[in-house]
């Protein structure tokens, strides 16, 4: 599915935060929105997941208008997984997991068959089966993230929307939450904060500033020393591994 965002507007407290955005995600394209905190990245976001009413603009699905339909549609086409999941009581994995299947059930229906095969795979595509009856409180912070991937993955979307899902993780959890989401092979649109991670995963990338698209392109086009100083304020030094054709950065303050 495609996902196309055309001069969206979105205010906090009267304060314009996103300022007339633009973009495009097409059919199966892993998307990457990059900037520094506070340029709007997150609160664009929230707006095209319906978290946030934008002042102006429109977000179309295909042919679904996202700001129009109601949520629990919108949830059976595209499901979200952002950076802070704490839950204020406890479940299993499973249990967690299962949630994924809300938007596709009638309020107390029963969980059928198909919904506990679709949990079970969802559980083994991220790497949890051990983990099926933990309580999701005890988990790690990478842990938790691959629960609320899975959960995600059972909802059966076509599109994925990443809210800094890897921000506060380490290395080890941002592969392996990047990786399986790339796996998936369907539309996404994410939020990092690693350009590295960004350039290695992306097949095409949005910079923001202060609201705004400032540049877009495929990472190697994209990536210059000059806009990751314009974005981020630093001095940056970028290669290209002549093996594996990936980009390094080194910065300097």
């Amino acid at each position: 599915m495609q996902l196309k965002v055309q001069n969206l507007h979105v205010s906090i407290d009267k304060k314009e935060i996103v300022k007339d955005v633009s973009l495009l995600v097409r059919n199966r394209q892993f998307v990457g929105i990059i900037g520094a905190n506070g340029c709007g990245k997150s609160t664009m976001l929230k707006s095209i997941y319906k978290c946030l009413k934008p002042k102006e603009g429109s977000v179309f699905l295909d042919d679904i208008d996202l700001l129009k339909t109601p949520s629990k549609k919108v949830s059976q086409k595209m499901s979200v997984v952002g950076q802070f999941n704490e839950l204020n009581f406890d479940l299993t994995v499973f249990q967690m997991v299962m949630l994924g299947r809300t938007p596709h059930k009638k309020l107390l229906e029963s969980d059928t068959k198909e919904d506990i095969d679709i949990v079970h795979g969802a559980i083994k595509q991220t790497n949890l089966t051990e983990y099926i009856d933990r309580s999701y409180l005890t988990l790690s912070g990478g842990e938790k993230q691959r629960v609320i991937l899975a959960r995600a993955i059972a909802q059966q979307p076509a599109f994925l929307v990443l809210d800094e899902p890897t921000n506060h993780l380490d290395i080890r959890y941002q592969l392996e939450v990047l990786s399986c989401v790339k796996k998936l092979n369907i539309g996404v649109l994410a939020a990092l904060h690693d350009l590295q991670m960004a350039a290695e995963y992306c097949d095409y990338i949005y910079a923001m500033k202060k609201g705004k698209i400032i540049a877009h392109g495929q990472p190697k086009e994209l990536f210059t020393e000059e806009l990751v100083a314009a974005l981020y304020d630093v001095n940056c030094k970028i290669y290209e591994n002549p093996i594996t054709h990936n980009l390094s950065f080194v910065y300097q303050i």
